[in-house]
């Protein structure tokens, strides 16, 4: 019996330092991987701020050339972000995407740009936030969707703003300074500074009025929403 009980320590204490021991691995390796601008990663960018990190394991990463990042800047692990659709491919002169300073990109996001994606100063997101400037097209209703060139259209985040956790951007959205997206919102369109958006679509649920402070917006004429 004493044998028995000495082998089920003896397990449990190895499966604890087998357990230590690939923890520190990880965390060695977390910080081994991680890219600032003094990597060969890095350096791939078309700009990389000071101070500035995207965590490991990154997601995807292409177009570096056409992505600028600010200073202060943190990305998050396994976030995603391209330039172009494929890698390799020339955008031109001007970069496509540019993330400002003292941003925080959550987890597992992923910002997609083919034609101008601007995130401002200040902007922090929640994880697994999605942002694109490209449609699909459906012009043809008898050639398969993905055979059909997609459209491309500009996206603003403004500085200052927050986006919680599962928000999708869509093309064409511009949204304000101060702005509060509520998680889950899909954002199309144009966003007034000092707001608080929510919902499928995104609509105004609060808003900032000079002297009046945070109240609810005035309802439309029709509006039954």
């Amino acid at each position: 019996m004493a044998g028995k009980d000495a082998f089920a320590w003896g397990r449990r204490a190895g499966r604890a330092v087998t357990w230590r021991l690939v923890h520190r691995l990880w965390q060695g390796a977390q910080w081994a991987g991680k890219i600032t601008a003094d990597t060969p990663a890095g350096r791939s960018f078309a700009s990389f701020g000071a101070g500035s990190v995207i965590g490991f394991p990154t997601g995807a990463l292409y177009g570096q050339a056409w992505i600028t990042i600010g200073t202060g800047t943190l990305v998050g692990e396994q976030v995603s972000l391209s330039a172009g659709m494929v890698p390799g491919q020339d955008l031109g002169d001007e970069p496509v995407l540019r993330i400002g300073d003292r941003c925080v990109i959550g987890r597992g996001s992923h910002i997609v740009a083919h034609r101008s994606v601007v995130i401002g100063n200040d902007v922090y997101t929640g994880p697994y936030v999605y942002v694109t400037d490209q449609n699909h097209s459906y012009a043809d209703p008898e050639l398969p969707i993905g055979r059909q060139w997609p459209s491309n259209t500009a996206v603003s985040i403004g500085a200052g703003s927050w986006l919680g956790a599962g928000v999708i951007v869509l093309p064409g959205a511009c949204i304000g300074r101060n702005v509060v997206v509520a998680a889950g919102s899909v954002v199309r369109g144009q966003v007034p500074d000092r707001c608080v958006v929510a919902g499928v679509p995104a609509r105004v649920v609060r808003e900032y009025v000079a002297g009046n402070g945070w109240s609810r917006p005035v309802p439309m004429p029709g509006d039954h929403g």
